[in-house]
Parts: structure tokens; C-alpha cells; sequence
């Protein structure tokens, strides 16, 4: 289960720093979701994988129990993520509509360098 939960965090965030580097506006914000998932199912699995266990003490004899502390970290990440990937799409979109061109590095298109006369690097 642990080496599972540790393969798809690695691929979460291997992905997510792949479409960050990208130079488009829809791929960094995908990226920086698929980052914050990734954070969330790390902080998720810190709290130990505990199946069918209940998420407070039990006063009257079982002693093993799931972390909520984790739990509720995550509740609260994934509002904070939903409002920050919300905020990020109406920028981009406003730039887009701004610019015509979903680039995020400011330079032109190349198509509209060389159709100048100018060459292409």
C-alpha cells in the first residue's frame, strides 16, 4: 500500500513539473494542480495508512486510531487549492483575451517574426 500511495506521489509531481515548465497558460495551471494533489495525498498519507480504524480514542480499550490531524489538513488544502486554481484560470484567461496568445515568457509567436521579414531563432 505505502509503496503504491509513494509511486503515484512521485508521478503526481513529476507530471505536475513537466506542465509547469511548459510555456502555455492552461499546462502551468494544470501543472500547479497536479502539484498540489500530489501535496495532498502526501500529507494524507503521513497521518499512517490505517484502514477501518476510527478517527478518535476509544476510552473503553482499543487503543489504535487514525490521525485526523492530517485529515483535516487536507480538507483545508483542497479549498485553498480550488480557490487558487479559480484566481489562476480568470487571470489567464483575462491575459489570453488580453494578448491573443497563451504564452507565459511575454515573447511573440515565431509565426508572426518570420511572416515579417525578420528570422526565426
Amino acid at each position: 500500500m505505502e509503496f503504491i500511495v509513494a509511486t503515484s506521489v512521485g508521478a503526481l509531481t513529476a507530471a505536475g513539473i513537466y506542465l509547469i515548465l511548459r510555456l502555455r497558460a492552461f499546462a502551468t495551471i494544470l501543472g500547479l494542480a497536479l502539484l498540489s494533489y500530489a501535496v495532498n495525498v502526501f500529507l494524507f498519507a503521513s497521518g499512517r495508512l490505517a484502514i477501518d480504524l476510527p478517527p478518535i480514542l476509544n476510552p473503553y480499550g482499543e487503543a489504535s486510531y487514525t490521525d485526523p490531524l492530517p485529515q483535516a489538513l487536507v480538507l483545508t488544502a483542497i479549498v485553498i487549492s480550488f480557490g487558487m486554481t479559480a484566481v489562476l484560470v480568470m487571470v489567464a484567461l483575462g491575459a489570453y483575451l488580453e494578448s491573443d496568445d497563451d504564452r507565459i515568457d511575454g515573447i511573440e509567436g515565431r509565426a508572426d517574426e518570420t511572416a515579417d521579414g525578420g528570422s526565426a531563432p
